[in-house]
């Protein structure tokens, strides 16, 4: 695979801004009804550059790296929780002057959005929002499938194994959860822990990683987040994942049901925007037809 955007040209066209105490650095290009875009564990907004030019044709963009991750801040000691992370993405939108939004997320990214989702349906936050489309993801904590590194990482040594954490180990663990025909190339891998590493970013690994345990704790809000939703939802995925792939698309259909939008990807793997973006970008595209055809 080609790199489309390279990171450092990512960096330099985003921006960062003090968002409840703390450094976020965000991408915002494009115009039409905004479009964000969160990623997920353990990498960052550079994720989407694989469909940056093609989604930016029609929408308003905005890729923030969620804190803790990419070119954030990533503060020692701080709860990363995901109802923080959701007060800071409003936070964010309402600077920006965001209205209504659509939302694409991915893993980490889907947790997160859910819990936007969540208060959209009470009634308590994220009022503009106008739908959600989830990647590969832990959607359901029965259905997902953690690798063995981010359980030891959980435990009671993984502050001293984020310390040891290495570029090889990493590319070994984050190889295995791409598709075998869509394997991240050395160049990519590179500026995937370059990522990571960012402002001693291994340090808080760890720390992040506890939305493993709130997906446990919150399973009712947010899976009841999903069977409740007040806007339009869909699910693309890369059903050749080991973590969240086929057999997450066959507990959505059971959890959520088989009427929505879903579409599954062939051949893909845990990463299905930068394993098949072509494919993502027109999947996506027929699921916004589909919200504006259901009047949303």
């Amino acid at each position: 695979m080609d790199i489309p955007i390279p990171l450092q040209t990512w960096r330099d066209a985003g921006r960062v801004e003090p968002i409840l105490g703390h450094a976020l650095f965000f991408r915002d290009h494009g115009e039409g009804v905004p479009v964000l875009l969160l990623h997920g564990f353990p990498t960052a907004s550079w994720d989407w550059s694989w469909l940056w030019r093609d989604l930016v044709a029609d929408h308003r963009l905005i890729a923030p790296d969620l804190l803790g991750f990419g070119f954030s801040a990533k503060p020692a000691g701080h709860d990363y929780s995901i109802a923080d992370q959701a007060d800071r993405l409003e936070d964010l939108l309402e600077r920006l002057g965001v209205v209504h939004f659509h939302v694409l997320a991915h893993d980490y990214g889907d947790t997160v959005a859910q819990e936007l989702l969540a208060r959209r349906n009470q009634g308590t936050g994220a009022w503009g929002l106008l739908s959600v489309c989830f990647l590969n993801g832990g959607l359901f904590p029965e259905s997902h499938r953690p690798r063995l590194i981010q359980r030891l990482l959980c435990g009671p040594l993984g502050p001293l194994l984020a310390r040891t954490m290495s570029r090889k180990r990493f590319a070994k663990s984050f190889s295995a959860v791409f598709g075998p025909q869509s394997q991240p190339s050395e160049a990519e891998l590179d500026a995937f822990w370059a990522l990571i590493d960012a402002n001693d970013g291994r340090r808080v690994v760890p720390a992040l990683l506890g939305y493993m345990r709130e997906r446990r704790q919150n399973r009712a809000r947010w899976t009841g987040a999903l069977q409740a939703a007040k806007v339009p939802i869909g699910l693309v995925n890369g059903v050749l994942d080991p973590v969240s792939g086929r057999h997450l698309v066959d507990r959505y259909r059971e959890v959520v049901g088989n009427d929505g939008f879903i579409e599954e990807l062939a051949d893909v793997g845990h990463y299905p925007q930068v394993e098949a973006p072509d494919a993502v970008a027109s999947a996506y595209r027929r699921f916004i037809q589909s919200v504006a055809a259901d009047g949303s």
